[in-house]
């Protein structure tokens, strides 16, 4: 059984899966939506059909003092989406801050563009959601 971390954006999700094993979280992909929770939701459920995945891992937005953003509020709207779709996966919450400052130190140190940055940004952000997850179930 695998594992999917979301990176949820109002424009862009990044898209992160375990391997089979459960071992290692890799990137998938960026699901461009503009503000269309439907165009994810479609996509994922061909993500589910094509891997057998038992847990949806979701970033949280909250302030570097612990307080909610307002994407919080947005977020939770899409976790409540994703509870009526895939009633029966297990949906699990992970505190965001710092990963797409990670993401970016990454890039940064691949030398990636800044032209593509934009393109992968979620999808690196998305893996670090997972591993995040991943390290605290192995403890």
């Amino acid at each position: 059984m695998r594992k999917i971390g979301i990176d949820y954006g109002d424009s862009r999700v990044g898209i992160a899966i375990t391997d089979e094993l459960g071992i290692t979280a890799q990137g998938l992909e960026t699901i461009h939506h503009n503000g269309n929770d439907k165009i994810v939701l479609k996509r994922l459920e061909e993500l589910f059909n094509k891997y057998n995945i038992d847990t949806i891992v979701i970033g949280i937005p909250i302030n570097m003092d612990g307080t909610k953003t307002e994407r919080v509020e947005v977020t939770e709207k899409f976790i409540h989406k994703l509870k009526c779709k895939f009633n029966k996966v297990k949906i699990e919450k992970i505190d965001e801050r710092l990963t797409t400052v990670a993401a970016h130190k990454t890039m940064n140190y691949l030398n990636i563009n800044k032209h593509e940055k934009k393109n992968i940004v979620d999808t690196i952000s998305a893996v670090y959601i997972l591993e995040t997850y991943m390290n605290k179930i192995d403890k």
